[in-house]
């Protein structure tokens, strides 16, 4: 698998020949099983295939089991310069609800740990939990900062069919997630996190200035980027691909030498639509001037009047001709979004 990710790398750098990559990231499953060897290994691989940046934020993703002391130490001495944990929670009946692999001993060590070697670390914890109450969320919160982490990623708890915790709620074992919980956690965290100096840069993400994800910011500014290896999307402007998410096909067609991918070409619409999901989901907002150029005046209009409930709700706002959630629509801007779509 690692030499077919290498080679697939190589195959596709004609498609990056003018850009400039400022992000390397080890995302989507647990990447942290690969060999330090075997990180540098790809990472050379993108310095051999394309132009980076003087100094790329490159990223591991990985859970708080699989970063043992020894782990920690070996990855602060490879190119890796930022780590994205795991955490969720630290209560451990939160995590065994969660069917996760480590326990809140295991999740406080290895925050510990990984401060010492690593300045640029984001954790990702959940909100909305049946049974959380608004102290335990606090709290929570509290001993995430208490490690001074620079990035906290906060999300909140869905439901996944098929899953051992939609399981525990049909059988009456564990209460459903309330929304309204869910909101007074998520205003929690925004003034908690807003009053220890981060910057709530986008809806479920929150940093410290200097250390926005550099990665996440591309997805949401809408730059190109290039995903590699099965069930990876990539992303140029025009189009979006996405390869095929069967290890074994995925390995036989890269030794074919063919690229196991599917290609949509985004219609102008689905380009506006998703402007419209990304920008309202960051402190960048909107631009009405950028609606207009790319999209024309019908499009303008049309945001302005789907818009306008909205505005007079106090649930947007247009400022500098930016259109953004108010503080009081933040919470839901995925469905005051969906209402601003281009539908044909």
């Amino acid at each position: 698998m690692v030499l077919a990710i290498a080679k697939e790398i190589q195959m596709r750098k004609s498609e990056f020949k003018d850009e400039v990559v400022e992000t390397i990231y080890f995302g989507g499953g647990t990447p942290s099983v690969l060999q330090i060897s075997e990180i540098r290994f790809l990472i050379d691989e993108v310095y051999k295939n394309y132009k980076i940046s003087e100094n790329p934020e490159i990223t591991l993703e990985a859970n708080p089991d699989d970063l043992s002391t020894e782990r920690i130490f070996e990855l602060s001495k490879s190119p890796i310069n930022r780590l994205s944990i795991g955490i969720q929670s630290f209560y451990e009946e939160d995590l065994k609800m969660m069917n996760r692999a480590h326990n809140s001993a295991e999740a406080k060590k290895c925050l510990e740990e990984a401060t010492k070697y690593f300045d640029n670390i984001s954790l990702d914890l959940i909100y909305g939990i049946p049974g959380m109450s608004n102290d335990m969320w606090k709290q929570n919160i509290e001993t995430a900062l208490s490690f001074g982490i620079s990035h906290i990623s906060s999300y909140a708890l869905t439901v996944e069919p098929k899953t051992a915790l939609n399981k525990l709620i049909q059988t009456g074992k564990i209460a459903k997630p309330n929304d309204e919980q869910a909101q007074e956690h998520f205003a929690i965290l925004v003034e908690t996190l807003e009053k220890n100096d981060f910057i709530h840069y986008e809806l479920s993400n929150f940093g410290k200035g200097n250390y926005f994800s550099k990665n996440n910011s591309a997805y949401w500014l809408g730059k190109k980027y290039i995903g590699i290896g099965p069930s990876a999307h990539s992303y140029d402007g025009i189009s979006r691909s996405w390869n095929i998410s069967n290890n074994s096909i995925y390995l036989k067609s890269i030794q074919e030498d063919k690229l196991p991918n599917e290609i949509e070409i985004l219609s102008m619409s689905d380009r506006y639509n998703e402007y419209i999901m990304t920008g309202l989901r960051t402190i960048w907002g909107v631009s009405l001037d950028r609606i207009e150029a790319e999209f024309g005046i019908d499009y303008l209009n049309y945001l302005l009047k789907q818009a306008q409930k909205y505005l007079n709700d106090d649930l947007l706002s247009i400022e500098n001709n930016i259109l953004k959630p108010t503080s009081k629509g933040k919470f839901l801007t995925d469905g005051i979004a969906s209402d601003l779509f281009y539908l044909n």
